[in-house]
This record gives C-alpha cells, structure tokens and sequence, in this order.
C-alpha cells in the first residue's frame, strides 16, 4: 500500500482542480495517491458536502448503457483510478493518470488523517458484523472515533422516504466522512441519491474494502495488483459470481478505448 503524503491542506481549502481523463462516458481525476488523501481530506474539511468514486474498467464499461449510474459518476466530487488496464490506456489518450488508486486502499489511509483531523467516520454496509469489526480495528489501531456503522438493506429502486431511516441514523451521529461498502454499481448509485440528505458529509465508495481489512475476503497480493491481474485472481476465487462481469461485460472496455483512440486521432470527425 502508498503510505507517503504531502504536508496537508489547510482546513477550509477546497480542492484543487485538476485535470481529467474523459475515456468512455466516465471523467477521471489526474491524481497519485498522495494527492487523492490531499483532495479527499481537503473535501472533508471543507464541510461542503460531495462524494468520491473510485472508476475501474468493469465502470466505465457500465457506463456505456447505465444511465443512471453514468449521471451519479457526473456528479462525483473527485473521481480516481482503480484499475491498471485504465491506467495504461491513459497513456495512449490525452491525459496520463500516474497511478491506481484503489478504494479499499485509501481506507487506512484516511483512518490516519481522520484520527490526526479529529474525523467522525461512519461505516456502511459489508454483511453483518463486518462494519462493526472494521471499526472496532481502526479505533484500536488509529485513534480514530468512528460514531456508527450499519450493514442495511440497501435498495437503489427506493424513494428518498424508503431510504430515510437509514440516511436518518447517519446524519444523527454528523460524520465528517462515509465509507460506504456495497458494491457496485449499487454503491455508486446509492450515494448518488442520498448525497444531497448529508449535508457536510462527505461518503466515499469502498467496494470490498471491509471485508479485505477484517479478513472475510482475501486480497490478491499486491504484486498481482501492480501487474494488473487482480482481476484474474478475484476470477480464479469468485468465478460463479465474477464470471460474467470480467469476462464478458469487461471485455468491451477494448472496443470502448479503440473509439477514444479513434477520436483523438480525427477519426471520429471525418
């Protein structure tokens, strides 16, 4: 895991705009991982409100006929990358992005500014007893308070009256920032919705994250990550349940880059 910073920002900074990849219907930050802590912790002590994604290439391939998860991504605070295969192909494109940020691996992480930051952190979602575990580790381990967690049942088809109890027992315990684990694009989607219900809370998506850090999944090893195979090794441990997603959807993410490719070289103009 990147574990260096840089000197943080001042409390009431705002984010610096950086620039963006546009690869398929998705727009993607132009951060490292020290600068995504730097953006991410500025938007929380910002007390603005905003939500961050974390765009991989089973996203941007949803994005293509999603429409509503392709307009919960236009609204995102900050949007980085998590997965090698976008991040080689921005090097083809107009805008290289440095590095893969995963989701799971800002969550310690951020548990280090928000202890330092005096951060309420509220965790949402995994199965039962996971979010509370998670918890119990990061206050032992960083001193961070974390004010609640919950592993709800979360529906997306819901009204903004069917999601009130939920949103509800978040805004009660006012956390400056909220993990929110449960999957996608139904995280993405969820947030998206009741973004404007929190107030100055800022929710982030963590995919897998809990259940990496308390020990119910296992993580491919970071060697596997780096090379861009983590794909492969979640595929070899969940293939009932990942098959269609790596190998079928995920295989037009190609045919998505060759357009990008086509259109920035005039192609698409002519």
């Amino acid at each position: 895991m990147t574990t260096a910073h840089t000197h943080p920002p001042t409390p009431d900074a705002a984010p610096a705009r950086r620039p963006r990849l546009r690869i398929g219907q998705l727009a993607i930050d132009q951060l490292s991982f020290p600068e995504a802590i730097q953006d991410i912790s500025a938007l929380v002590d910002s007390r603005q409100g905003g939500y961050v994604f974390t765009a991989n290439v089973d996203h941007v391939v949803l994005a293509e006929s999603n429409a509503v998860f392709r307009d919960a991504y236009a609204r995102a605070s900050i949007s980085v990358v998590d997965g090698m295969p976008i991040v080689w192909a921005s090097r083809m494109l107009d805008v290289a992005l440095p590095e893969r940020i995963a989701g799971s691996d800002l969550i310690l992480p951020l548990m280090e500014e928000g202890a330092r930051r005096k951060w309420r952190v509220y965790l949402l979602g995994a199965g039962p007893g996971v979010a509370e575990k998670v918890a119990r580790l990061m206050e032992a381990r960083y001193g961070v308070e974390v004010v609640g967690w919950d592993s709800p049942m979360v529906r997306t088809d819901a009204s903004d009256a069917q999601n009130d109890p939920i949103v509800a027992r978040i805004r009660e315990k006012d956390p400056h920032l909220l993990l929110v684990a449960l999957g996608s694009p139904k995280q993405e989607v969820w947030i998206s919705q009741v973004a404007h219900l929190l107030g100055p809370t800022v929710a982030i998506g963590v995919g897998a994250g809990f259940d990496f850090i308390a020990g119910t999944a296992k993580r491919a090893p970071q060697w596997i990550a780096r090379a861009g195979f983590e794909w492969l090794y979640r595929l070899t441990h969940e293939p009932k349940r990942l098959w269609r997603r790596y190998i079928l959807n995920d295989s037009r993410f190609g045919i998505i880059l060759l357009r990008e490719l086509w259109q920035r070289t005039g192609g698409g103009s002519q």
